[in-house]
């Protein structure tokens, strides 16, 4: 039990900002480490349910709801995932060898590029958030907005949780490739068949539990993710040489959007927007 716990401590720490106590590394705790990440996104979806009800109850516009629906995952977060997004863009950028790309992942430096993809990246993200807040009614009252921000946030934290178990099984089972960051160490910790199964469990529960609240689009956002899982290996082998963290991590955002893309259009469909 005291290695699961420091095992989640250790997740927390190192995928968010929530204050965790100091939990050494050791290689107990970093074998199930990664078993505890999609645990961050069910934190994400309690900050979004928050966000949801105060901008409910305040009346504020689709497009304030938006903007923070971009930004409460970089602040729970601490950007580390945004850090590697930008750095993959920098690194497709220069049009270079896998083995360029990769000392350009570890260049801190960050690049027009990657300055250009992150905006855009935020600006789709809130326009999106957007577009679902219009689609899901007016706004709602005192303990109304509490209970109507419930399911979207549900929704979205469902979305969050899919995109860090899809990570973490990415992590733990595609082929690393030749650096030795922090993902390799994830990677060799978790080689173990407990961390790849666990992560698939949550992962089907955190489907289950989207579908219970909106079945068409719990398929579509599991789809949306699934395709996005299955590019990114191709992607990674032929661009990179394999996986990295910076990989991972653009990944994650990538998923999300795009989990959240097929959401917003699943919801125009069934509205007759299309």
């Amino acid at each position: 039990m005291k290695n699961l716990l420091r095992s989640c401590a250790l997740a927390f720490s190192c995928f968010s900002r929530v204050p965790m106590p100091q939990v050494a590394w050791t290689e107990d705790a970093l074998r199930t480490m990664l078993c505890f990440f999609p645990l961050v996104g069910v934190v994400i979806g309690a900050a979004e349910w928050v966000w949801l009800a105060l901008c409910g109850a305040l009346g504020f516009s689709p497009v304030l709801v938006g903007a923070g629906l971009a930004l409460v995952p970089a602040l729970v977060t601490g950007g580390i995932h945004l850090d590697g997004f930008c750095d993959v863009v920098d690194a497709q950028a220069s049009h270079a060898e896998p083995a360029r790309k990769r000392e350009i992942l570890k260049d801190s430096h960050v690049g027009a590029f990657a300055v250009i993809g992150v905006a855009g990246y935020l600006l789709m993200y809130a326009a999106l958030g957007a577009d679902a807040t219009q689609l899901a009614g007016a706004p709602a009252h005192g303990a109304v907005a509490l209970a109507s921000a419930c399911v979207p946030a549900c929704l979205l934290g469902c979305g969050h949780v899919q995109a860090r178990c899809l990570s973490g099984l990415a992590t733990a089972v595609f082929p690393k490739n030749a650096g030795r960051g922090m993902l390799a160490a994830f990677h060799d910790a978790a080689g173990k068949r407990a961390v790849p199964v666990t992560l698939a469990v949550e992962y089907v529960v955190a489907v289950g539990i989207a579908c219970a609240l909106n079945r068409e689009i719990g398929i579509v956002v599991a789809v949306c993710g699934l395709v996005s899982l299955g590019a990114l290996h191709r992607f990674a082998r032929r661009q990179f040489g394999g996986m990295s963290g910076d990989l991972a991590g653009w990944f994650l955002q990538v998923a999300e959007l795009a989990m959240l893309a097929g959401a917003v259009v699943c919801l125009h469909v069934m509205q007759g927007g299309l």
